[in-house]
């Protein structure tokens, strides 16, 4: 099992940024793709952006230009930059990791991101 840890959530006000950590337990180049998912209250949880083992990314339409995913192999650790924040971002947002060799998802605790109007 891989341990993901996220931290860097809080309140902010519309328009600020934030920076969102997901620290692994083991090497990120072990794992086939780490995302960053949020769940709103009373929705569903959807997939904001993820970074496979290779590095190609992908964000969803609803936050591109505005999120962006990177990566600290050295750390373990994968990062979201979230710009130009929106109420409408606010959610628990959960760290992923998939393991394709294995067909293991693990999952962080989730952190909340709160954004004022």
């Amino acid at each position: 099992q891989v341990q993901l840890v996220e931290s860097g959530g809080g309140l902010v006000q519309a328009g600020e940024s934030l920076r969102l950590s997901c620290s692994a337990s083991v090497s990120i180049f072990s794992i086939s793709v780490m995302g960053w998912y949020r769940q709103a209250l009373g929705k569903q949880r959807e997939l904001v952006a993820a970074i496979t083992s290779g590095g190609s990314t992908n964000v969803a339409d609803s936050v591109k230009g505005r999120f962006t995913i990177s990566r600290d192999s050295a750390k373990n650790t994968v990062y979201l930059q979230m710009n130009s924040l929106k109420p409408e971002d606010t959610a628990v947002y959960y760290c992923n990791a998939f393991r394709s060799w294995v067909g293991k998802t693990d999952w962080g605790q989730g952190t909340q991101v709160t954004v004022s109007s």
